[in-house]
């Protein structure tokens, strides 16, 4: 942090060494930091002048400065037993246990000399030094004030005073009292405008809250010297992605890479060629960044932070396995390491590894106590596995006059890392305003979710349905089992089988129609945008009827922030037997559309999804004819623990009923944590 140099005060030396000009050499040793010199002097001295206590004094400073300075507690403590009441021995035999980093040693030393010397400026901030030292930085502050108001034109005390304020401010930062840390780090220009270390620290906070044109502002005022604008150029990289245009951090990223080649810094160098990396990997340009890391691993050998540079890439690209790998490596160097131990965290959590995660999150906090990015890792996994209550209700109508009120509640309870369930109580009143027929449904299901493997799932549904019509009531048993599982990198497939009863309206409730559903769903994505999904679905139904369903979509995400994804859909449907004065059955049914998903946020806590499609549908050998469907969601996070959101949907598509079918949703969804944290 800082060096301390309590030199024995200059008056004192002249006072005590006048007419001793032989010494003088010796002096000038000191003062100019030659210590070695200065202890080869002084003990050359003491041979002809053993108990001269200035040269013994200079003689123990040279040795302790030198490297020495458990010996230089030694000559200190046998100077005080000549001198038990001289200050200068008892101010450099305390001074000599924070050469030494003893500073649990020396606090108590300090304590009482502050007591004995309220009024001398080398206990003071002697004290005050060993204080920040041992991270105390309020009762540090006091002593550091006093220290200056009997010199205030002292720069070592001032130069004190900033570490102090800096290491203050830090841990105020860390801890999220960001105003005050603001307060502190300001402070600091009063004894040192357009301090460094002050700009930098500054910058970093306004990063932290995401106050991007501020953190760019800091970052340009620190740029006073060419070798300084890289810094800047570095910190403003970080800045624009942190604003999300991730385009301009890596222009400005490139820049400094172009500037960093005219000095001779290696540390820069490497922070730079790093800074430039990270641009390329937030861009998406994984092969050309992928050829750097490779070209900088043979340069930089064993290095942490190409580690973790490769352990970023391999994130990005879905392989958590190789991330993990590179995050075992840097920490193998670092065990302390915070990109290290925060990065593995992550690609635990990628890997579906939980357990683990978490284990690796916490070990982070055990090395930096309230780091907000680990605190923020903590909250989402243990949002993921607190217990919720979710609510989800909605009015439809369509064009058949049919109208239907519907209310699901469900409850759900993770018990581990692996282990889920939960229950669901849902109604569904339906009624035709025409016929002014009625009925009602009500499910009651018990969800059990199990984790076989990371990224293999088994998720089984058991329940009764009960429905009414007019007069008529039955139950029937629900069931809805499947398995979820990565087999590859970036690939996720879904097998399962449902039984089900058709209650879309009250004309298929009266006929306690169950259907028996065998799907498959197919998804791939890749690390250039590109996309495909797809649904394959056999159904049996208990009227002897069955259905073949495909639905595959073709899609390409245009924009990260605002999110914007375009793309193709085909469907395909066929039933065996036509029972079109029932529900729609065609023998031969497809559709062809267009369709876009729009997302974005209007501040941290309000997020919109839109999406439409349209195209043209066929059924059986008819003419084409123009679908629609639309949906909007407005999303709101109230608190941490407490989100809603209201949606609208339209769609003519062919459904249940028949061709020229509309059918429109209104609804809301409420999801309330019930607990602060999970039960396990």
């Amino acid at each position: 942090m800082i060096r301390f140099y309590l030199l024995i005060t200059l008056f004192f030396m002249l006072t005590d060494l006048i007419g001793q000009n032989n010494m003088q050499e010796g002096f000038n040793f000191l003062e100019k930091g030659n210590f070695e010199k200065a202890e080869s002097f002084f003990a050359n001295y003491l041979k002809t002048s053993p108990n001269d206590k200035t040269a013994l004094l200079c003689y123990a400073r040279a040795v302790g400065l030198s490297g020495e300075p458990i010996k230089a507690t030694r000559l200190f403590a046998k100077l005080q037993e000549s001198y038990p009441t001289d200050f200068e021995v008892k101010i450099n035999y305390n001074e000599s246990f924070l050469w030494a980093k003893k500073y649990t040693e020396a606090k108590p030393l300090y304590a009482q000399m502050v007591t004995n010397y309220p009024n001398e400026f080398a206990a003071l901030l002697g004290y005050a030094n060993t204080l920040s030292n041992l991270k105390e930085y309020k009762e540090a502050l006091k002593f550091v004030e006093k220290a200056i108001d009997l010199e205030p034109e002292n720069k070592s005390s001032k130069i004190s005073r900033k570490y102090m304020r800096l290491g203050l401010a830090n841990r105020l930062i860390n801890n999220q009292n960001y105003q005050s840390g603001e307060k502190l780090l300001e402070e600091i220009f009063v004894d040192f405008p357009e301090d460094k270390d002050a700009l930098l620290n500054l910058a970093n906070l306004y990063l932290i809250t995401k106050q991007v044109e501020r953190a760019k502002q800091m970052y340009k005022r620190h740029a006073t010297s060419p070798k300084d604008s890289i810094t800047s150029l570095i910190g403003i990289a970080l800045a624009e992605h942190i604003g999300e245009k991730d385009k301009q951090a890596l222009v400005v990223a490139r820049l400094a890479k172009e500037k960093i080649i005219q000095f001779n810094d290696f540390e820069l160098t490497e922070r730079t060629h790093e800074r430039y990396v990270q641009a390329l990997i937030w861009n998406r340009k994984f092969i050309l960044a992928r050829r750097q890391i490779d070209n900088l691993a043979n340069s930089y050998q064993n290095r942490n932070w190409v580690y973790a540079l490769r352990a970023t890439l391999h994130l990005y690209v879905g392989e958590s396995k190789n991330s993990i790998t590179n995050y075992n490596a840097l920490l193998k160097n670092d065990s302390t390491s915070f990109d290290g131990n925060l990065g593995k965290a992550n690609a635990l959590f990628a890997a579906d590894q939980i357990d683990k995660a978490y284990i690796a999150v916490q070990k982070t906090l055990q090395f930096y106590p309230n780091q907000k990015d680990a605190t923020q890792f903590i909250e989402k996994l243990d949002v993921l596995h607190t217990p919720t209550i979710e609510e989800h209700a909605g009015y439809t109508f369509d064009n058949g006059n049919n109208i239907a009120f519907f209310s699901n509640t469900t409850t759900a309870l993770p018990l581990s890392t692996k282990f889920k369930t939960n229950i669901t109580y849902s109604f569904r009143a339906t009624e035709n305003t025409v016929s002014k027929i009625t009925a009602n449904t009500h499910l009651i299901l018990i969800g059990l979710e199990y984790k076989l493997a990371p990224k293999t799932t088994i998720k089984t549904v058991l329940g009764l349905n009960n429905s009414r019509f007019m007069e008529e009531v039955y139950t029937q048993p629900i069931l809805d089992t499947r398995v979820l599982l990565q087999s590859f990198k970036l690939q996720n497939i879904s097998l399962g089988y449902q039984r089900e009863v058709q209650n879309f309206n009250a004309d298929l409730i009266a006929q306690e129609i169950v259907q028996n559903h065998f799907g498959l769903n197919y998804n791939l994505s890749t690390n250039f945008g590109l996309g495909w999904y797809t649904q394959l679905m056999h159904t049996e139904q208990s009227d002897e009827n069955t259905r073949d369903l495909l639905f595959t979509s073709l899609y390409y995400n245009l924009f990260k922030k605002p999110a914007l994804k375009l793309g193709v859909n085909y469907q395909h449907l066929a039933f065996k037997d036509q029972v079109p004065i029932l529900y729609f059955s065609p023998k031969k049914y497809q559709a062809l559309e267009l369709f876009g998903d729009f997302r974005t946020s209007f501040d941290e806590k309000t997020n919109l999804i839109a999406n439409a499609a349209i195209g043209k549908q066929q059924v059986e050998n008819d003419s084409f004819t123009t679908i629609f469907r639309s949906e909007v969601t407005l999303q709101q996070q109230f608190s941490k623990r407490l989100s809603a959101n209201l949606y609208g949907k339209y769609s003519n598509i062919a459904s249940a009923t028949a061709a020229g079918f509309e059918f429109t949703e209104i609804g809301f969804k409420l999801k309330w944590l019930f607990t602060k944290e999970p039960l396990f």
